[in-house]
């Protein structure tokens, strides 16, 4: 049990800040764009921008937009600003959440309970998802009593349409695709799904989180992107990320529906408390101004030709760097990826060993299994650290295969571990307990 305390007289302004300074000491080193994941960086300016108008708005709270109107504002906007983006006509609706797993919350509570309203009969509401979907759908399958139906990929890494449509119950009532899937950074046959969902008088939710506020620039700029929003008929809701490549503050999200019909199922409402007519949007109740205030912001600050301007520096580093990595003897970039988003395997080194040498020399790189790969996402200010990475990179492969194979260590050895383990449910067990372990005063 922690013995840790309050302290009995609060920190000096200096004290404070000097010890805050030396926790972050061992961070990852996202200013000199040494992570690929997490945070993605376009510039001081903009993080400036985000900077003064989350402060602005510090205190204020969107629970109540009836008391800070200035938030309802800034929120409908982003909405409607975003729903025009991605296809939506007139009639789309949505709010903002705090992230992506809110947003697919969101979507996937909304599908239920409008199954609940027109299809009684439903007693084990199922939906249907590629195997690359995001776990966020796991965790609102497990949330919300709603039965997962896993589909395979196919050779290109993108959801099985047949397999999808033998995969439809007279339970089913949501199917999801993602634009683009975080583990390949490839889209989905969106357009064909979405027409299974159609057929079958069930919603069909797109996510793009990583995707939403990159892939409608990519398509304007002229790259062949298929139909993943709106504009494919069938699909009923999709979620996009600000605080991804909308380059907005953390906490900044957008869940879109076609129309009111479906984003009502969302809302919850409690009209019996003394203290009160509670009502809320989504998931939270107090939600921070300053994350809605700044996703606001930043999107008037950039607009379409600073959008534009970013995924163009985006996506010439994104060829830079695959074709490097290509170029490497042993790796490989897996799939053909839609956007700044991709893995790339090795058939010469552990490629979890590689991610852990590349990490020794200030690098952070995430891990995929099933097959073991390690995952980049690419941010415009990447474009200053290309060749030295690759450098890193390419040295850091030979080492490892002169060497010869040698007991893994670190995130190598435990993803080796878990992904030897044939009992899931162990395998489960055991990341349970380390995260026990991690969120605890030592």
């Amino acid at each position: 049990m922690s013995t840790l305390k309050l302290p009995p007289k609060g920190m000096t302004r200096e004290d404070l800040i000097a010890a805050m300074r030396e926790a972050a000491r061992g961070d990852a080193d996202w200013r000199n764009s040494k992570t690929w994941s997490m945070v993605f960086y376009a510039g001081d300016d903009v993080i400036d921008i985000l900077k003064e108008a989350y402060y602005m708005f510090f205190s204020e709270n969107g629970l109540n937009p009836m008391a800070f109107p200035s938030l309802k504002k800034f929120e409908n906007e982003v909405v409607a600003m975003t729903a025009e983006m991605l296809g939506g006509r007139p009639e789309a609706v949505g709010c903002m959440t705090s992230g992506g797993t809110e947003s697919i919350l969101m979507a996937v509570k909304s599908a239920r309970d409008l199954a609940r309203a027109k299809k009684p009969h439903i007693k084990r509401p199922e939906m249907v998802l590629p195997m690359s979907a995001h776990p966020a759908f796991e965790k609102a399958a497990h949330y919300l009593d709603v039965e997962p139906v896993h589909i395979p990929l196919t050779n290109d890494l993108r959801a099985d349409v047949k397999a999808a449509r033998e995969a439809v119950t007279e339970n089913t009532v949501l199917m999801i695709g993602s634009a683009p899937s975080y583990p390949y950074g490839t889209i989905d046959p969106i357009r064909e799904l979405a027409a299974i969902a159609l057929e079958n008088k069930i919603c069909f939710h797109v996510d793009a989180c990583i995707g939403g506020f990159q892939l409608p620039f990519l398509k304007k700029m002229g790259r062949p992107i298929p139909d993943f929003d709106f504009r494919a008929p069938g699909v009923t809701s999709i979620s996009a990320d600000i605080h991804k490549y909308g380059y907005g503050p953390k906490g900044a999200s957008v869940i879109l529906y076609r129309d009111e019909n479906i984003r009502k199922h969302q809302f919850f409402v409690y009209a019996d408390w003394p203290g009160g007519i509670y009502a809320s949007p989504s998931m939270a109740g107090t939600r921070p101004g300053g994350a809605i205030a700044a996703a606001w912001a930043v999107m008037n600050y950039l607009g379409e030709e600073g959008y534009l301007r970013l995924a163009d520096v985006k996506m010439k580093t994104t060829k830079k760097l695959m074709d490097g990595i290509n170029a490497i003897p042993g790796l490989k970039i897996l799939g053909k990826p839609d956007m700044s988003v991709f893995a790339f395997d090795s058939e010469k080194v552990n490629v979890y060993s590689l991610g852990e040498a590349m990490s020794a020399r200030g690098w952070y790189l995430n891990h995929l299994q099933m097959p073991p790969a390690l995952h980049m996402m690419v941010t415009p200010m990447h474009s200053r650290i290309v060749e030295p990475f690759l450098l890193d990179l390419a040295t850091s492969a030979k080492e490892l295969e002169s060497k010869g194979e040698a007991a893994p260590e670190g995130m190598a050895a435990m993803y080796g571990m878990l992904g030897a383990i044939p009992d899931r449910k162990a395998a489960r067990e055991m990341v349970t307990a380390f995260i026990g372990d991690l969120f605890k005063y030592k």
